[in-house]
């Protein structure tokens, strides 16, 4: 009998990554956590900075421990998008700055002085965030940092340089810098000249499932290297109908065969983001960063079903607008609400139950603009993530959009990744 292979996705959010081993049994995807660990913004001279040098040996930490139990025939990397390492030659520049970092307010307006958001969005389709790789890019321009800068790697694809030695750029997080063509899918040279980025660090795009290299024996492949582009592409959902991938952040979206890119969308801040084999046409909704920032300061001792059950006794409706940009990064989240609210001194678990209610009706919003945009109407809505266990915001969630809702708890981004690898190696029947 054929053994079977044994692949590993390594999967990096914001705040944790991990490490699933995966297998194909003949009618599912098996899996199994080897190795999860911590990860965060780091505050380094009055910016927000992730740390890389130590994400990359907790990468390698996970895959040793993964290839001293199992004979790993291959790996893939998918994390956050947006964000990205400069590098000169071998050598990182430093900080490695994050997206919640605020030093690209600016930014934005400079761009759109020289390209107007409308022209960006009809040539991209991506929303307007004041994070996105574009005016991040364009903070480094004007500061210097692009000078010496030979490549810059998405994080995915740095740390899977740092195990290869080669530089391969991915398409699904690529779409995420706000700098790609929806019509040729890779970078736009228009842009790009426009705003005197250096050509040099805008390479081919090449598409998930194209070999990196290898590592210590192990074939290191291109996963759908956004990690929002996995989970979708790992959703077990029986309809073509909206998905809210539910974590940090929630996007709410459904998969299109091309980009939407009319006024509304534009208006709407609707994003069109790579897929595989289809645009994910989205909305960046605030997520279980709203809980996760409020139980650190309100709860940190109380586990999150206790919040919830709290939250459900509660009698405290009013909300906030969950995608206010005062949301993303407050030095005080409590402080944030009180502002919104125009109260104080509520108890936890009405900032608790307010956060999962404005959440609700922000999803509530979205798919009606989605019903809009698109010309149709929907039944379900299924919801992956993190988030996916949350009971009474799902309850909540299905009052507000009027659809059912179907939770999925399977690690969809990692079964995503594992999924893109089993097809490189024809194993899905």
């Amino acid at each position: 009998m054929e053994e079977k292979r044994i692949h590993l996705a390594i999967d990096i959010g914001a705040s944790s990554g991990r490490h699933i081993i995966g297998y194909w049994n003949g009618k599912e995807i098996c899996t199994e956590e080897i190795y999860r660990f911590p990860n965060g913004v780091k505050e380094e001279k009055g910016h927000l900075v992730w740390d890389v040098d130590a994400l990359l040996e907790e990468v390698k930490k996970g895959i040793e421990l993964s290839a001293s139990k199992y004979k790993v025939t291959s790996l893939a990397i998918d994390t956050w998008g947006v964000d990205y390492v400069l590098m000169n030659g071998e050598s990182v520049i430093y900080p490695v700055y994050a997206y919640r970092d605020h030093r690209t307010e600016e930014s934005v307006k400079s761009v759109h002085s020289i390209i107007p958001f409308s022209s960006l969005y009809s040539r991209t389709g991506i929303q307007e965030q004041s994070f996105n790789t574009i005016y991040q890019l364009f903070w480094d321009l004007k500061n210097g940092r692009l000078e010496e800068a030979s490549d810059f790697l998405m994080i995915p694809e740095y740390l899977s340089y740092r195990l290869t030695g080669n530089k391969v750029k991915e398409y699904t997080n690529g779409t995420t810098t706000g700098l790609v063509d929806i019509n040729t899918s890779q970078f736009d040279g228009e842009i790009i000249s426009s705003l005197s980025l250096p050509p040099h660090l805008f390479p081919v795009l090449h598409g998930p499932g194209t070999k990196v290299g290898e590592y210590k024996g192990i074939d290191v492949l291109l996963a759908p290297s956004h990690d929002t582009a996995s989970a979708v592409y790992g959703l077990k959902s029986e309809d073509d109908e909206p998905y809210i991938s539910s974590g940090t952040w929630s996007l709410l979206g459904l998969k299109v065969p091309s980009a939407i890119v009319g006024k509304e969308s534009e208006e709407g801040n609707w994003s069109n983001e790579g897929g595989v084999g289809y645009i994910r046409y989205q909305k960046n909704i605030m997520g279980m960063w709203l809980i996760n920032r409020l139980r650190e300061e309100l709860a940190p001792d109380m586990s999150f079903t206790e919040i919830v059950e709290g939250a459900e006794k509660s009698s405290f409706n009013a909300i906030v607008d969950a995608s206010s940009p005062n949301f993303l990064s407050p030095r005080s989240m409590k402080m944030a609400f009180d502002e919104a609210l125009g109260v104080n001194n509520l108890s936890p678990f009405d900032y608790f139950r307010s956060a999962l209610l404005s959440l609700a009706k922000s999803y509530g919003k979205a798919i009606r603009e989605l019903e809009k945009n698109t010309g149709r109407k929907f039944r379900k809505l299924y919801i992956t993530g993190g988030g996916a266990g949350n009971g009474l915001l799902n309850r909540l969630t299905q009052e507000e959009t009027g659809l059912e809702v179907v939770a999925r708890f399977e690690e969809a981004t990692s079964i995503g990744n594992l999924k893109m690898q089993m097809e490189v190696y024809d194993e899905l029947q």
